[in-house]
């Protein structure tokens, strides 16, 4: 598919996604969605990839949906649209129009180049892991535009970093650094701008070659849909994952490495 709102690249086993409108700061509009979806389900089945990043060109991650498409919403008044689900067989949580990312089989990382705004922010928030540029903005911006807790940030941000704190961020849309994101634990690491390419793609690199991509894929399952499970129900479920693990190749493989003290060579399987 040629792409026209982004970049799509796999190199390593890692495949990376460019938010490519960086004279708009990379602003989100249908054209972008409609890419970001159809090059998130090509990762995801491409066995050659194990990781997925998604990052912005530019100064700018994402700075929050495209105002001459906000502009075409007053009109129609429209919400989230009805869209294809991701996964059937998946949470049902995770099929709405941007709360796919959990039901992507591979982890997705936030490389956070720059300002995350709005519409923004909440794709990095669907994201496993956040790794942010020195410098970065962030801000909701929903009420400094008479909008509301859009997309489901009512449900994320509160568990990523507190009630109270995400009502701050919310009721006042205000500016903040990637230097208080981590503070808030909204991020993961922040990293200097001139080694932020640098670290991110050795982070990722180290994640597609150096664990089990088995064990990636059922993890990243089971922690997305044990924020909707008591702790019993969580313990049933790794209870009933463990036997199929024991018999994996990757298992097999994950002793033998350890043992002949060797690079592992996973298969995924």
């Amino acid at each position: 598919m040629a792409y026209e709102d982004i970049l799509y690249s796999v190199a390593d086993g890692v495949a990376t996604i460019t938010l490519n409108r960086p004279d708009r700061l990379n602003a989100w509009r249908g054209e972008m969605e409609r890419d970001v979806r159809h090059a998130m389900r090509a990762a995801a089945n491409d066995d050659a990839v194990r990781v997925i990043v998604l990052t912005g060109a530019g100064r700018g991650f994402c700075a929050g949906a495209d105002m001459n498409a906000l502009q075409g919403i007053q009109s129609s008044g429209q919400s989230d649209r009805i869209v294809e689900p991701w996964d059937a067989k998946s949470n049902p949580n995770f099929q709405k129009q941007y709360s796919y990312f959990p039901s992507v089989p591979k982890p997705i990382i936030a490389a956070i180049n720059g300002s995350a705004a709005g519409l923004g922010l909440i794709m990095a928030l669907y994201a496993d892991i956040r790794i942010a540029a020195a410098g970065a903005k962030f801000t909701t911006a929903f009420s400094r535009r008479g909008l509301v807790a859009e997309h489901g940030i009512s449900w994320l941000l509160p568990r990523l970093i507190g009630f109270a704190a995400a009502a701050d961020l919310l009721y006042s849309a205000r500016v903040f650094t990637s230097e208080e994101a981590l503070q808030l634990r909204l991020v993961n690491r922040v990293v200097p701008a001139a080694d932020f390419a640098t670290e991110v793609a050795a982070y990722a690199r180290m994640l597609a070659t150096e664990v089990s991509p088995r064990s990636l894929r059922e993890m990243k399952r089971e922690i997305w849909n044990a924020q909707f499970q008591s702790l019993g129900d969580a313990i049933d479920s790794a209870n009933a994952d463990m036997p199929p693990s024991f018999k994996s190749e990757d298992f097999k493989e994950g002793v033998a490495h350890f043992v002949e003290k060797r690079a592992p060579k996973f298969t995924g399987r």
